[in-house]
């Protein structure tokens, strides 16, 4: 499943097609199919009547890898780490979407249309550590790639807080 990220683009000055007058008033506005706003105006100056369409610009998060490549933003991506993560425990494929899409919705709420792999892995991470101890620990081996018993001592320490 595909998913894209969406801006707002609004056009703040219209100008008439025919005189490039400002002067201009919108008779009619009727929402069309896939999100556009189709708008008929009329030019105050020369009386010459058009048609606006306003639309939502479809863009693509993309994602900064550890070793400089990019990628396109996967939600499935992250569900796919959030279900080997939570396997065998007691959270339900439910929590993983919405765990995903809360990810995804901060993600968003940055403004960028591009942010590292290390943002999302810390994201994913805050938000798994308050679903399941063991899951984030799991998921916390894996993206901090522990190698030491260490690590697991230092993890487990951070989850008892």
């Amino acid at each position: 499943m595909k998913h894209t990220h969406y801006k707002l683009v609004i056009v703040m000055l219209m100008k008439c097609p025919y005189c490039i007058s400002e002067d201009i008033r919108t008779l009619e506005t009727r929402d069309s199919p896939n999100n556009v706003v189709r708008r008929r105006k009329e030019c105050l100056s020369c009386g010459r009547r058009f048609t606006t369409y306003e639309y939502i610009e479809a863009i693509e998060l993309m994602v900064r890898k550890k070793d400089g490549g990019l990628e396109r933003f996967d939600l499935d991506k992250i569900i796919r780490g959030l279900q080997k993560a939570c396997e065998k425990r007691p959270v339900t494929m439910e929590q993983i979407r919405e765990l995903a899409e809360r990810v995804r919705q901060d993600l968003m709420m940055l403004g960028k249309e591009e942010v590292s792999s290390q943002e999302i892995g810390d994201l994913v991470m805050k938000y798994l550590k308050k679903l399941d101890h063991v899951a984030y620990v799991r998921f916390a081996s894996v993206y901090r790639q522990f190698e030491e018993p260490e690590d697991f001592r230092r993890i487990l320490k951070e989850v008892r807080k």
